[in-house]
């Protein structure tokens, strides 16, 4: 729920725009920035460089309250302001209501302790969708930190800099579809995912393929069409670009290892998908969420003794 703005007009032309937002859900603002430093914290707020077509905007957020989240913009124009504070909610996730999701499953016998212990909890999006799309690409079947690594380094070099602040925002899909493979492998990535990830650009700005359209569906076919793209990517795509609860990215080495752990009590198990969708399927359309807090329950310890009990 908004509950208001404060708009100020720039010397410069621009503006700066404030919007008080009251979660409808409990709800807590994360502390740090991304590995990839497109979000940065900097004096108690979260921030980061977007663009509204050709208008940068620096749009930051903080929590000064945990029934209150606070989001402000500097930017050419109110309109570019605007757009660049609903992805930023969108990405931190403040207007979700997350009340049915807790209210089924807060005494589930494996991910209920976590909700109970964790209810402000809320994955980490992307402001829009080829966002998530270009990084799960960079991030499949290698390790996480090295992905990261070649993450930077393509933000550093085709990403669009706001001088006055530092920050960079993630390369366009015209960037990258007119990036040559070569330079692109000289960031550390790998041929097939070079060809994968130009074509995947070329094919958006062509209009061939539209991640903003409502209708998913039809953009993950038309991706699964391309070499280099599968179900892990789609759902990784879906889940933190698109923000589909029911996406389960169940080829994740991370699931792969907790469902393996808990199914047999062998920490050094592996599950298959399968098994993965097949432990998560009686979330039905919170299957992706639950699965947000089934990987938080591991890391913070707060999941059940393995093997697990039917």
């Amino acid at each position: 729920m908004q509950e208001g703005s404060e708009l100020r007009r720039l010397e410069d032309g621009g503006v700066e725009l404030r919007v008080a937002v009251r979660p409808p859900w409990v709800f807590d603002l994360r502390r740090a920035g991304t590995p990839d430093g497109l979000l940065q914290l900097r004096g108690g707020a979260l921030q980061r460089l977007m663009h509204e077509g050709a208008e940068p905007v620096l749009v930051g957020v903080v929590a000064p309250a945990r029934d209150r989240v606070v989001f402000g913009a500097r930017a050419p124009s109110e309109a570019a302001a605007l757009g660049a504070i609903a992805r930023m909610r969108f990405a931190v996730g403040v207007d979700d209501d997350l009340r049915p999701f807790h209210a089924a499953f807060r005494d589930d016998a494996l991910i209920g302790r976590v909700l109970r212990a964790l209810p402000g909890l809320r994955p980490t999006r992307r402001p829009n969708p080829w966002e998530a799309l270009a990084a799960a690409i960079t991030e499949q079947l290698i390790e996480f930190h090295r992905a990261v690594e070649i993450q930077r380094r393509m933000i550093n070099a085709l990403g669009r800099r706001c001088a006055a602040t530092g920050l960079r925002d993630v390369p366009t899909p015209a960037a990258v579809a007119a990036t040559a493979p070569a330079r692109l492998e000289s960031f550390d990535l790998a041929g097939r995912r070079c060809s994968t990830l130009r074509r995947v650009a070329r094919e958006i700005v062509r209009g061939r393929i539209d991640l903003m359209h409502p209708d998913h569906e039809t953009s993950w076919r038309r991706l699964r069409a391309i070499p280099g793209v599968g179900a892990w990517t789609v759902e990784m795509l879906a889940f933190l670009g698109q923000g589909r609860h029911d996406q389960l990215a169940a080829g994740d080495l991370g699931f792969l290892k907790i469902v393996g752990r808990l199914t047999t009590g062998n920490p050094r198990a592996r599950a298959d998908e399968a098994e993965v969708r097949g432990l998560l399927e009686p979330y039905g359309a919170w299957r992706g969420l639950a699965g947000a807090y089934l990987l938080q329950g591991a890391v913070r310890g707060l999941l059940p003794p393995a093997p697990l009990r039917g």
